[in-house]
């Protein structure tokens, strides 16, 4: 079993920054993604990348203010998201997936950290 921990979450102004962390207790097999899902919303994807480099992978909505990448050595993945809007305000999830195809469906990951709150007043 692996585990994952976000931090990184919080309150920020619009065209503001947040970078959210995500350590793995283990490296995965093949890749690690980052969800978001907000009040009565399904859970979308926002970001992938595999442990060997390919991608990154980004939804439509982020692409170009945010940027994922990893620390192999630490088994750690961050998010770096820039010029937030308050519609980026949602509960956000990192995920591991234990083999390819990549995906961006939540239901093809295997592991799942506790979330991390991103609020962004407008």
């Amino acid at each position: 079993q692996v585990q994952l921990v976000e931090s990184g979450g919080g309150l920020v102004q619009a065209g503001g920054s947040l970078r959210l962390s995500c350590a793995a207790s283990r490296r995965t097999a093949y890749a690690m993604g980052w969800f978001r899902q907000a009040p009565g919303k399904e859970r979308e994807f926002v970001a992938a990348i595999t442990w060997s480099g390919i991608g990154p992978y980004y939804a439509d909505s982020v692409q170009g203010r945010f940027t994922i990448s990893r620390d192999n050595a630490k088994n750690t993945v961050y998010l770096q998201m820039n010029s937030l809007k308050p519609e980026d305000t949602a509960v956000y999830y990192c995920a591991g997936d234990r083999e390819p195809p990549f995906s961006n469906s939540y239901v093809k990951y295997d592991y799942w950290g506790q979330g991390t709150q991103v609020t962004v007043s407008s």
